[in-house]
């Protein structure tokens, strides 16, 4: 009974919702509607792609062309190049009956041409306007080369590192995932979608996608509803929010049902409670998918679906295929069928296709837009504020531009490695190694390169990992010669740098791991390099936090690049060199072992805490191996100068329901390097009608301050900070006491409590 009346709150808003979206209806639409036949609109709830892109799935559209001509597609995707959208909407203009434009996606997910770190990074600069402007430069390129609708951003809370997918989204807050999540949709959308240099955005995965059983892809998620809503709901709502045009569902399921079929999901949440009036498409396939999952067959699972109030199929052409057969059986309605061609047709007519179908095409932008040196200039910048700065032994950063110099390592000079995994528009020629960017930034350095190890000496793993091209070439050489290369380098050097970790495809989507060390070839060689006893550094890229337990007990510095772009090489060398000061902090907890997973921060204490000592106490909720603190705390990372927090304080030391409350810190500099740090505000809900969490991050402030300067740094709490979502899925404060802790990660030890009254 209890679960029934929690199912049924989301649909308290109404279950009139879909009328009431439309009563501001757009003429034009509705006049092209009242010609459309049931055929023509069910074609334009038909997404294909002709092949020739990135696909994500098995599944390639046949008969293109004419389907096209038919009427019978709303989109296209995996297309781009304006001679190509130039042929393509010409079809659907002058060849199909009413003339009615395309819409062409693609999946830009960190840059078009430009390609920025993957989105994991670029979360760990914790610069929502640097995020923006990313995401502004995108579109930019995008649009330049003639599309208009990009399945991004990904926006999938994840706390479980083996999940390839993690790489594409923001990490385990929903909090900082949120304020991205509003940061790329303005950034893509900007303030008018008609524009051409802007393009419709897509939050996906709608929903949970990142909460994957066991951390493996295309999962079943089984959770509460009130986990649902306090952990994992709040980014796709803030997308909803800043006015995203469209939704991809998910390939999971979710209480039971898939995500591509789930009413609940996608009208009693995304449009009774939310208020979404935008157009709901499929992922890959994802439809098709309902029939493995075990829900029916193919005519069953797209009546499902579009009654559960899906708009667009993408690829798999269930739609296409079996609606009218299912309207004519009264599986579904013309009512479902027109409602959903209206979303589509609303959201081609404000992208401004119906006033000029080739508005996204014109072929003197590619030049002056693509690729630029302005471009790449935020792309290098991106790079370097994402890079996070994990140890730093005995202060051997950063580097003399004039120091001997061993560079080695399977990544150090390895092109095709420095875009990160879903580049699909990158070109790896682009990219700048870091052996071409250290020379770059100093020419006077004295480097010696060998490359030491292979990323992987298995070739049945390099096969799977070079799926999408060479992203792992094992070396004719035997992995000893290799080693002792390397070794030589060493010798007369001052300081090696090894740059390790993953290759691209090692994460991504379909790239989960069991085991998230850094592979054993390079193990191997990182041991030979600590044995020397020279000053070693490790640049570390990888698309997933990592387990570096061994190598964080080693006396080494270790500094964090993701997979970081078409600006790779300089950026990074910026940072090895000192000319940008890291400030980025990790956006997902990094765990001591697999078997702490999923960890985060905002964990529960519950009835039995572990406690603050040491020593292990039996019958505390422990582990009799490992403590139950991670490696590396959500919000960590390091700076070559240092920051002192002092003299918290609250403007009020109680508050009512719907007042904000000022907190402000002192922040200082008291290193020999000007410098940025992220001052990071938690709370704690002391006692309340559900169990809170330890801690959960509710603001932060990316801040600069010169060498020796300080600060008072002021941050408001609003209303809505202090609430959470009751048993009854209430969006509530409750009165009491509530502690607020302020520092440069989640481990900050600053406090001071107030009382809501």
């Amino acid at each position: 009974m209890k679960r029934l009346m929690i199912l049924s709150i989301a649909g308290l808003c109404s279950s009139l919702s879909l009328i009431a979206q439309n009563t501001e209806s757009i003429p034009e639409v509705e006049a092209l509607l009242s010609k459309m036949t049931v055929e023509e609109k069910i074609g334009q709830l038909n997404l294909v792609t002709p092949g020739g892109g990135v696909a994500t799935g098995e599944v390639v559209s046949r008969n293109v062309e004419k389907k096209i001509k038919a009427g019978n597609v709303g989109g296209l995707f995996g297309v781009s190049g304006p001679e190509k959208i130039r042929m393509a909407q010409e079809l659907a203009v002058k060849n199909s009956r009413l003339g009615i434009p395309l819409l062409f996606g693609f999946d830009i997910i960190h840059g078009y041409k430009t390609i920025f770190p993957i989105p994991l990074g670029l979360a760990s600069s914790w610069d929502m306007e640097l995020i923006k402007h990313t995401a502004q430069i995108a579109a930019k390129e995008a649009t330049a080369d003639g599309i208009n609708w990009n399945f991004s951003p990904m926006v999938d809370i994840s706390r479980d590192p083996r999940w390839g997918r993690m790489a594409e989204g923001s990490g385990e807050d929903p909090f900082l995932g949120s304020a991205i999540a509003k940061a790329m949709v303005k950034g893509y959308q900007g303030d008018d979608l008609t524009a051409s240099n802007t393009m419709m955005a897509t939050v996906k995965h709608f929903a949970l996608y990142g909460a994957s059983e066991a951390g493996r892809d295309y999962n079943s998620v089984d959770m509460s509803h009130l986990k649902m809503f306090n952990q994992y709901m709040a980014p796709y709502k803030a997308a909803i929010d800043a006015g995203v045009g469209s939704v991809m569902t998910s390939f999971n399921d979710v209480d039971g049902v898939p995500a591509t079929g789930n009413k609940w999901l996608l009208t009693d949440v995304l449009r009774n409670l939310w208020g979404f009036d935008g157009f709901v498409v499929s992922d890959y396939t994802s439809l098709n998918e309902m029939v493995a999952h075990g829900i029916g067959d193919l005519q069953t699972v797209s009546a499902l679906a579009l009654n559960a109030g899906l708009d667009m199929d993408m690829v798999g052409e269930g739609f296409l295929s079996t609606l009218q057969k299912s309207l004519a059986e009264g599986k579904v309605t013309e009512i479902d069928i027109t409602n959903a061609c209206r979303r589509i047709l609303e959201a081609k007519y404000k992208l401004g296709l119906f006033d000029d179908p080739y508005r996204y095409i014109d072929e003197n932008r590619a030049e002056k837009d693509i690729l630029t040196p302005e471009n790449r200039a935020v792309a290098r910048e991106a790079v370097a504020a994402s890079a996070v700065l994990l140890k730093n032994d005995a202060g051997v950063l950063p580097i003399s531009k004039t120091a001997k110099i061993a560079l080695v390592g399977p990544l150090a000079d390895n092109r095709n490695n420095m875009l990160g995994t879903w580049a699909p528009t990158g070109e790896v020629k682009y990219a700048v190694t870091v052996r071409e960017g250290i020379a770059n930034i100093a020419p006077a350095a004295i480097v010696n390169y060998a490359k030491g190890s292979n990323i992987v000496d298995d070739p049945e793993m390099a096969k799977k990992i070079n799926v999408f091209g060479p992203r792992v070439m094992i070396s004719e050489a035997f992995p000893e010669e290799l080693l002792q290369e390397a070794m030589a380098k060493v010798e007369n050097a001052d300081v090696v740098v090894a740059v390790v970790g993953e290759a691209t495809e090692m994460s991504g989507e379909a790239a989960s791991r069991t085991d998230i060390r850094i592979p054993e070839p390079q193990k191997k060689l990182i041991r030979a390099l600590e044995s020397t006893g020279k000053p070693l550094i490790l640049v570390l890229m990888s698309g997933r936090p990592l387990n570096i337990s061994e190598e964080f007990e080693m006396p080494i510095s270790i500094l964090q690049v993701w997979h970081p772009g078409v600006e790779a090489g300089n950026a990074i060398a910026d940072v090895l060199f000192g000319n940008y000061n890291p400030s980025g902090k990790l956006t997902a907890t990094w765990p001591r072992s697999v078997g702490q997973i999923p960890i985060y921060h905002s964990m529960k204490n519950t009835g039995r805490p572990a406690g603050d000592t040491k020593e292990f106490q039996k019958f505390r909720s422990n582990y009799l191996d490992l403590p139950n603190t991670p490696l590396l705390p959500f919000g960590y990372g390091l700076s070559y100068t240092t920051f002192e927090y002092s003299a918290l304080r609250l403007s009020k030391d109680e508050i009512s329901a719907n007042e904000p409350l000022e907190v402000s810190v002192q922040v200082k500099n008291s290193g020999d390097y000007d410098g940025a740090t992220v001052v990071q505000l938690y709370l704690r809900d002391v006692v309340r009608s559900i169990t809170p969490p330890k801690r959960t991050l509710k603001a932060f402030k990316k801040v600069f301050l010169k060498k020796g300067e300080e600060k008072t740094v002021s941050i408001t709490l609003q209303p809505d900070d202090l609430k959470f979502y009751n048993n009854r899925l209430e969006f509530i404060a409750e009165p009491g006491v509530f502690e607020v802790f302020v520092g440069e990660d989640s481990n900050a030890l600053l406090m001071k409590s107030f009382i809501l009254r």
